[in-house]
């Protein structure tokens, strides 16, 4: 996709829920591929598209345009039903949209100073939330039903957050996880824990979402500042083993998370993540306590990491990928 005509680059590139697939907009269209061999799997010829969130696996595409032609605004979020190719349903907003997050619940969408909660299944808005400015959209959400929090900047001077229960309808707590203002963050698939970074981009903090007022851990990148461009934890139903991060640096930083060791001890000694895990862990782990992977991407260019679960072929058992984009 780096190599595709100057005329087609790429505006916009996500996972699904699952990390399973893949989609990206372009000036023509958008198309969706596997994740597990890049096949492509759809693709439209509509115009500039900015944004393609997709809903797990289903036929349910949310798109915004780009604004190069009059019915792709990017004030206009289209619910599109990949299966039929037709739109659903649209919903039109007085600013451009910024970022839109969903499950099999609800629908979010961010503006620059409000953020929209839907039922997803009727449309029906539920809360409006009024933000401090987020030119951005920098968000996280947790696809989960039973731990679904949306988490969005508090400030524009600090890196204090606001959790909301996308839910319950209400706001969870506050959090002052950095001096800087925010630059990412993402929150477990199963809305457990959140990671920040700061603009600064030398520590990366994780707290419990339960007690998330008391930080977890903080973890050092480096030394000097670096944009951190994402987050990832890896796939868990109780607790993620692997935070990795990606910079413009252009290296991808894994770090193993000292939740339960007690409970892990007896897996450190083989596969993937025994083989990052260091012999000893503290609340405060320097670069030397996590692995480095240089030159994964060229400094400079914004990329985004997953960690997923493969099933191998050869038998049923399953490893942890990173998968960059």
């Amino acid at each position: 996709m780096a190599n595709q005509p100057s005329s087609y680059p790429i505006l916009c590139a996500s996972f699904n829920q699952d990390a399973s697939l893949f989609a990206i907009g372009t000036r023509d269209g958008f198309r969706i591929f596997d994740s597990n061999n890049g096949r492509l799997c759809y693709e439209r010829a509509l115009g500039a598209f900015n944004i393609v969130e997709m809903l797990f696996s289903s036929n349910l595409v949310a798109i915004v345009g780009a604004g190069e032609q009059p019915s792709l605004s990017p004030r206009r979020l289209c619910l599109f039903n990949t299966m039929s190719g037709n739109a659903l349903r649209e919903l039109n907003f007085l600013t451009s949209i910024l970022a839109v997050r969903m499950n099999r619940k609800r629908l979010v969408v961010l503006l620059q100073d409000k953020t929209y909660i839907y039922d997803i299944n009727s449309l029906t808005i539920l809360d409006r939330i009024d933000t401090v400015p987020n030119s951005k959209g920098t968000c996280a959400f947790s696809p989960s039903l039973d731990g679904c929090f949306l988490a969005i900047p508090a400030s524009i001077t600090k890196g204090s957050l606001l959790l909301y229960n996308v839910m319950e309808l209400q706001l969870h707590c506050e959090i002052d996880a950095h001096r800087a203002p925010l630059a990412t963050m993402v929150l477990s698939s199963n809305g457990m824990y959140i990671a920040t970074a700061s603009e600064q981009g030398t520590m990366i903090r994780v707290h419990l979402v339960s007690e998330a007022t008391k930080q977890s851990y903080s973890f050092r990148r480096g030394s000097y500042p670096s944009t951190i461009f994402s987050l990832s934890f890896g796939p868990c139903s109780q607790v993620p083993e692997i935070l990795v991060a990606t910079s413009s640096s252009g290296s991808v930083h894994v770090f193993p998370l000292g939740f339960a060791i007690n409970q892990r001890s007896s897996r450190r000694s083989g596969g993937f993540l025994g083989s990052i895990m260091p012999d000893s862990i503290s609340d405060k782990l320097d670069p030397a306590h996590h692995h480095i992977v240089h030159n994964a991407i060229p400094a400079g260019i914004k990329s985004y990491a997953v960690i997923r679960k493969v099933d191998r072929v050869s038998d049923t058992s399953s490893s942890e990928t990173v998968a960059c984009r």
